[in-house]
């Protein structure tokens, strides 16, 4: 097919509105519109975090008038109502066949084990070097992942995850004079966590994220009641301001929530993900403004081993070449 004269200038004259100042380029609103959503992902994350962090000090709030046990009863019960309202106004089924496979039992066993501990670990220890150990969860989640499912992870990640570990050896100080047994239950719960977050990586895709929510949250009924065996101490009345507390952790927990979902869905997972670290300020802020902690240099060197291990650990995985499709 021979092509006329007019349409190779036509043609020319279109390729040079590309380079051209001043010209409309095609591409430039996809660019403005990949851009708008990372913002808005990113904003979303930011909110996700903070409502993250109010959650943990309500929970924080009202562990020091009601036992931890009924706490953590009160808030899973509360927590598991909502999920399972949504989940059902989506059409999910919640006694799915699957919830019996053997991912879910591993995953609700972490989630109980990591939820009683974090609990434990923001009620009897500051609320900042909780939330700043938590923050090493990822670095844990890449080492597992290499172990349990074969991911490939090189020297560089691998030495970026044992500084991130220094830096929360760092902050628990185990052979410092100022050393707390309690500290090592931020450990165990960001371990939890750690191992739920893997054994969700082999749930079921039949189980939507709210399916999970429900479950996720029964678990912490379970923690609650497991504990009571071990604590031993009766429930208590429940006054208006401690009923305010819980219905507000419950809340902010399922806002957290619905945020992270919107804010994994609207950006680039590469650009929003590094905003999770702002939860570790969140925290910080909130345990000097609220509970009067104070932090020392070694906090504050932890933290920053912790967060710089875990973006560059980010950045790493960014670099590696990704498949053609």
């Amino acid at each position: 097919m021979t092509v006329s004269p007019l349409a190779r200038r036509e043609e020319r004259v279109r390729l040079r509105g590309y380079r051209q100042p001043g010209k409309i380029r095609p591409l430039t609103s996809h660019i403005r519109t990949d851009a708008r959503a990372n913002l808005i992902g990113s904003a979303w994350m930011i909110a996700a975090m903070a409502g993250f962090a109010l959650e943990d000090a309500l929970l924080k709030t009202a562990a020091q008038v009601l036992p931890i046990w009924q706490v953590l009863v009160l808030f899973g019960l509360g927590g598991a109502l909502i999920f399972a309202g949504v989940a059902l106004l989506q059409g999910r089924r919640l006694l799915h066949p699957d919830v019996l496979s053997k991912p879910m039992k591993v995953r609700v066993l972490f989630e109980v084990f990591g939820r009683l501990f974090y609990v434990l670990a923001i009620a009897l220890t500051p609320l900042s070097s909780a939330t700043v150990i938590l923050q090493a969860t990822p670095l844990v989640v890449v080492a597992g992942a290499a172990l349990f499912f074969g991911e490939t992870v090189g020297w560089r990640r691998w030495s970026a995850i044992l500084v991130g570990l220094i830096g929360v050896v760092i902050i628990i100080q185990p052979t410092g004079d100022s050393f707390s047994a309690l500290s090592i239950l931020a450990v165990l719960g960001m371990l939890g966590f750690a191992g739920r977050d893997l054994a969700s990586r082999a749930a079921p895709a039949t189980l939507g994220t709210t399916v999970l929510g429900f479950y996720g949250f029964l678990s912490i009924v379970v923690a609650g009641v497991l504990y009571r065996a071990f604590e031993g101490t009766a429930a208590l009345p429940v006054d208006a301001q401690t009923a305010l507390h819980l219905t507000g952790a419950v809340v902010m927990g399922a806002v957290a929530y619905a945020s992270l979902m919107l804010a994994m869905r609207t950006g680039e997972v590469s650009a929003v993900t590094p905003f999770r670290y702002t939860r570790l300020l969140f925290g910080i802020g909130l345990g000097v403004l609220i509970f009067d902690e104070r932090l020392d240099q070694t906090m504050w060197l932890g933290s920053a081993l912790i967060v710089a291990s875990g973006l560059y650990i980010l950045w790493r995985g960014r670099q590696r070449p990704q498949p053609f499709s």
